[in-house]
Formats: structure tokens, C-alpha cells, sequence
């Protein structure tokens, strides 16, 4: 994700204007490019973020990624496989909305707010905070596979790929938020650290030990697959959400935040994804439902 005070911590700790990939400085940018085609089933949304067709009329994304489009119906649309695809409907998680307007009164006070206090309150709000999305499609898509999603096979350990265009940087120089957020669709790999609850997380480890094309999302990939492979299939076990951090780590991003040092997307950062098998039932019943 990228930094902006836009909507916040996830979205500046995931910026609601979505994420990029930034890359490992010791690695050839070319190592990151993918092509669409590796993908199929990425969709990109209007001005920036992704989402992934999960069945013929459906897309799965992040619910803050969709807020420009909820605003502006000529931009109710996706784009699959190179064609755009009207959007009949926009869903987002029941008490999304509420936890929005939580987050943005926090994030009004994050330039002056005690490093503690923001931290507890970030906590808070990350355990209420359901950032996901349906987006329901005009007519079924039929020249593209869905992408199933994980209904539990995501685990600590498990090496994920995370994929976006929007914003990219280094490890060493971050993303800046003014970069481009629509750019080369990119791919990193990283080992998940955390499987359960409503999150999946990770680490942009830049350790002897770490995956080659670990990377981090900056602005510009709200929304858009976090996959794992099981058995020889892709499934989508998260949603980039954005920018996480422990206790201690939110404490001393806001001190950046409030001096001006901080960078998104250097090594050592932690980053969540809604966990797609958490919302499982939920996603069922939509479809289901319409």
C-alpha cells in the first residue's frame, strides 16, 4: 500500500488508494514482471487497485478500493482479460461502512496523537476493521477461468505470491506516494507469517534466508490476490488490505509519520490481506443470494 492520509494506517498502513509491488533492490525489475496472461482472472478496477473473478459474474476485492467507484457510477466497471466488464452491483463486508468512518476519525489525529495511544486504538480498530468487497458483473465472464478461493489451506510458512500494478520503489527507497499508480503488473513472493482470524500477514524479509522476490504492496494494488499454490492449484487466500505492524512497529511508524521519515515498503514492514476462507460463508451466501 501506499501512504496516504486519505483513509489510513491500512491504508497508509494501507492507503485507500491501493498498492504496489516494491522489489529487493539486489533483484532485476524484470524478475518481478509478469505478464496479465500469468493471472487471468486479475481484474483491475477504474483509476487503480484489482480485484480477482472468483466465479462468472463475480469479483473479490478489498471494500476501500471501491470506495471512488461507489461514489462515481460512470466508473462501475472492471477490467478482465482486456475488456471491461460492467458492474452491476457493489457489495461491501455488513459493517464495513461503520468501521470506515472509525478508522478516518483515527486517522484525522494521527500528526498529533502519542505513538501509545494510536497503537491500542489501531489494534482496536484492525479487529473490527473487515475490508472486503463484492463486485457482481452485468454478464458472466466466459472467456476466463474463476480463481477458487482457500477454505483453509493458508498456514504460517506458506510461501504466497502477491500481485499488483500500481506504485513501485525498492527496499532501500520505499514508494513514494507521488509515483504512478498504474504501472507493470508485478509479482513477489513472500512467506506467510500469520493464518488466522480475519487476516493473513506477512513480512518483506530481506534475510539470507527469505524468498528471492520478496517484495512488499505499495500504491496503486489495493484490493488485488494474494495466492498460494496447494497440490498443483492456485487458490486466492487473501485480499491486499495494506501497511501492519506490531505494537511497537505502529508506535514507531507514527513517529515517522510525524517527522516526515516515514518510507512504505522497506524491509522489515508487516502487511495484512483479508483472509479470503474467513469470509468464506459469507462470500457463499452472497452469490448464492443474487
Amino acid at each position: 500500500m501506499k501512504i496516504t492520509l486519505r483513509f489510513a494506517l491500512p491504508l497508509l498502513l494501507l492507503s485507500t488508494s491501493a498498492h504496489a509491488i516494491v522489489i529487493r533492490h539486489n533483484q532485476p525489475d524484470a524478475r518481478y514482471r509478469v505478464n496479465p496472461s500469468t493471472i487471468p482472472a486479475l481484474a483491475d478496477l477504474p483509476d487503480e487497485g484489482h480485484g480477482t473473478l472468483i466465479a462468472p459474474r463475480w469479483v473479490l476485492t478489498a471494500a476501500h478500493a471501491v470506495s471512488m467507484m461507489q461514489e462515481m457510477p460512470e466508473e462501475h466497471f472492471v477490467t478482465i482479460n482486456g475488456k471491461r466488464r460492467t458492474v452491476s452491483r457493489i457489495i461491501v463486508y455488513p459493517d464495513y461502512p461503520a468501521a470506515r468512518s472509525q478508522w478516518q476519525q483515527m486517522f484525522q489525529h494521527v500528526k498529533t496523537a502519542k505513538p501509545a495511544t494510536f497503537s491500542r486504538q489501531y489494534s482496536a480498530a484492525m479487529g473490527t476493521m473487515h475490508d472486503i468487497a463484492l463486485l457482481e458483473l452485468a454478464e458472466p465472464v466466459t472467456d476466463v477461468a474463476p480463481l477458487p478461493i482457500d477454505r483453509g489451506n493458508a498456514k504460517p510458512g506458506l510461501l504466497a505470491k502477491v500481485y499488483g500494478a500500481g506504485a513501485t520503489g525498492t527496499d532501500l527507497t520505499g514508494a513514494p506516494d507521488s509515483e504512478a499508480h498504474r504501472t507493470q503488473l508485478r509479482r513477489a513472493e513472500n512467506r506467510l507469517t500469520q493464518a488466522d482470524g480475519s487476516w493473513v500477514r506477512y513480512i518483506f524479509d530481506c534475510g539470507a534466508s527469505a524468498p528471492a522476490l520478496g517484495g512488499a504492496t505499495a500504491g496503486g494494488d489495493s484490493g488485488g490476490p494474494v495466492t498460494i499454490d496447494v497440490a498443483g492449484r492456485t487458490y486466492l487466500a487473501g485480499v491486499t488490505h495494506g501497511l501492519d505492524g506490531t505494537a511497537s512497529e505502529v508506535q514507531q511508524i507514527v513517529r515517522q509519520m510525524q517527522d516526515g521519515s516515514f518510507r512504505m515498503g522497506v524491509c522489515g514492514q508487516h502487511f495484512a490481506a483479508a483472509r479470503v476462507s474467513f469470509y468464506a460463508a459469507w462470500i457463499d451466501q452472497t452469490i448464492a443470494g443474487h
